[in-house]
């Protein structure tokens, strides 16, 4: 029963990813505000799926937001290398 939940919840995440991609896209040269950005947001970031996206919202809400884009690597599972490959597509305002 959990196993069809979790299925559940992350076709409802996918289905609202794809229903947003586009529209965020399509802001060429939009940055994503990690401190307010959504889970749907979120996961338009290379490398940030739904599980991490959740983690990115869990640490803003447990610590505060993020004082510049780099602190993004102390959320757990987000490393140096996720943070280069979108360190032009994210701002903290």
């Amino acid at each position: 029963m959990k196993n069809g939940k979790r299925i559940l919840a992350l076709l409802v995440v996918f289905i609202l990813v794809i229903s947003v991609a586009p529209a965020a896209l399509s802001d060429e040269g939009k940055k994503i505000n990690i401190n307010t950005a959504t889970v749907e947001e979120l996961v338009i970031l290379k490398g940030i799926g739904p599980k991490y996206a959740e983690r990115i919202v869990r640490y803003r809400k447990a610590n505060g937001p993020f004082v510049k884009v780099e602190d993004i690597i102390t959320v757990k599972g987000v490393g140096p290398k996720v943070l280069e490959v979108n360190k032009d597509m994210m701002t903290v305002e």
